[in-house]
């Protein structure tokens, strides 16, 4: 990884790690809860009688509960990232560029770790199925 010197002060620096501890915290429990909601799910159906639209709904539900789980495991990975960037000094950095990452967009996001272009570039191929790079 690269050894830049840290651009923020360490009030910044503690600041932003409590917040993301806090937003892994919130991630995990939506994790959870989401986990749950899908077991609960699949056991409700069993041993019922059963309509086509009913199974059409479950699948439904299923499918966004599926969604919104991915979606927050991503999340956790970005938010571990920018952790261990924390750790290692390179906060603030972009993972593809190097390039700083502007306190905006940390003040916004602070488990950004790749500037606003970077990351729509990546949400983009993810959106049509290409394969991006392995990094969360």
């Amino acid at each position: 990884m690269n050894s830049k010197a840290p651009r923020f002060d360490k009030a910044f620096i503690a600041r932003k790690h409590d917040q993301l501890t806090k937003l892994r915290q919130q991630v995990l429990k939506s994790t959870r809860a989401g986990t749950a909601e899908e077991g609960n799910i699949n056991s409700e159906s069993a041993g019922q009688a059963r309509e086509y639209e009913d199974d059409a709904q479950r699948l439904a539900n299923l499918e966004l509960d599926g969604t919104l789980v991915g979606h927050d495991v991503r999340r956790l990975q970005r938010i571990e990232r920018a952790l261990r960037k924390i750790e290692d000094g390179t906060y603030g950095y972009s993972d593809e560029s190097g390039a700083p990452i502007p306190i905006e967009r940390l003040e916004a996001t602070p488990d950004a770790i790749y500037t606003f272009s970077e990351q729509q570039a990546r949400d983009l191929l993810d959106d049509k199925g290409v394969a991006v790079s392995k990094k969360p």
